[in-house]
Order: structure tokens, then C-alpha cells, then sequence
């Protein structure tokens, strides 16, 4: 059974920390599982008062969210990483070697990426409500199909750590 997981998208302030803090708050306090996020491009920075506010609305706080970087310490810590879209699972192949599942994988069977803000709507400054909706929609998303995910957790045991090599010693 899979006991560390960790969500991946490129900054760590939107959709893998989303999905972190919506899988810990349904998971609650006395879950054996330990969850993490991170960012391929990870940098200092603040979360969006959109996204901050979407979650604690939810019931969760991120509001000491540090944004982390996609690291191999950080992979080789976590059982099962979980790419929030497509540019983050092939970086993942490339950097680390590993195939892993997108989040709407591992919760509701597709294979289909969530995309960021910029991908879903290119021209998003234009106009402000809509990448509001489309922000708090993601969070939607993302918190409602974490019991999905829950369910599906044994159906994908992470990744396959390589076997230490066993050494004999002639005393």
C-alpha cells in the first residue's frame, strides 16, 4: 500500500498544492498516508488570494504553503508522484526516469491533464471573472474528485523502488 504521495505541477502554488491539501483534509488527521507537493519550477512565492481563499472555503488553510522544488531527494521520498499535467509527467520521465499517472488518472480513470490557468485561457488578463471561475473550478475539480482517488490508491502501488544489491563479505 502506497504511504507517501506526492502531487507535481510547475510552481507548486495552484494545482499540485491544491490537490496536497484537499487529499490531506479528506484523508484527515489520523491517515497513515504522508502527502507533499511540488513544483518543477518552484520558486519563493506567495499564493493568490483566488486560490488561498478557494481553499480555505473548502476548510483547509494553505496559508503556510512553502512552495518546494521538484527535486530526486523529493522523489525518492514519495511511493507514488502524481503529475497534474502532461509537461510535468514527461518532465518527470526525462529528469527522474519514472512514468507516473496524472492526477485525473489516478481519480476518475482518464488520462487527461489539468490544466494551468494560461493553458486553459491564453488571453486570461482580458478578462479577470473568467480566470477567476476557471482558478476556483480547478480547486473544485480537483477537491471533488479526491474520494475517487482515495478509492483507487491500491490500484496503483507507486513506483517500484530498485533493490539494493546484496553484498556477501568473506570474513
Amino acid at each position: 500500500m502506497t504511504q507517501s504521495i506526492l502531487f507535481v505541477c510547475t510552481g507548486n502554488v495552484f494545482r499540485s498544492m491544491a490537490a496536497e491539501y484537499a487529499l490531506r483534509a479528506q484523508l484527515g488527521q489520523q491517515s497513515s498516508y504522508r502527502v507533499e507537493s511540488a513544483g518543477t519550477e518552484a520558486k519563493p512565492k506567495t499564493i493568490h488570494p483566488v486560490i488561498s481563499n478557494r481553499l480555505i472555503q473548502k476548510g483547509t488553510d494553505p496559508s503556510a504553503h512553502v512552495p518546494q522544488a521538484l527535486t530526486k531527494a523529493v522523489i525518492d521520498r514519495n511511493d507514488l508522484i502524481i503529475a497534474m499535467g502532461l509537461g510535468h509527467r514527461e518532465f518527470i520521465q526525462k529528469q527522474f526516469g519514472l512514468n507516473v499517472p496524472l492526477f485525473n488518472e489516478v481519480s476518475v480513470g482518464e488520462d487527461t491533464p489539468i490544466l494551468d490557468l494560461h493553458e486553459a485561457l491564453p488571453d486570461w488578463e482580458r478578462d479577470i471573472e473568467e480566470a477567476r471561475a476557471y482558478v476556483e473550478s480547478v480547486i473544485d475539480h480537483i477537491w471533488e474528485s479526491v474520494p475517487a482517488l482515495i478509492a483507487r490508491l491500491p490500484h496503483f502501488p507507486g513506483r517500484q523502488r530498485p533493490r539494493r544489491p546484496w553484498h556477501r563479505f568473506n570474513l
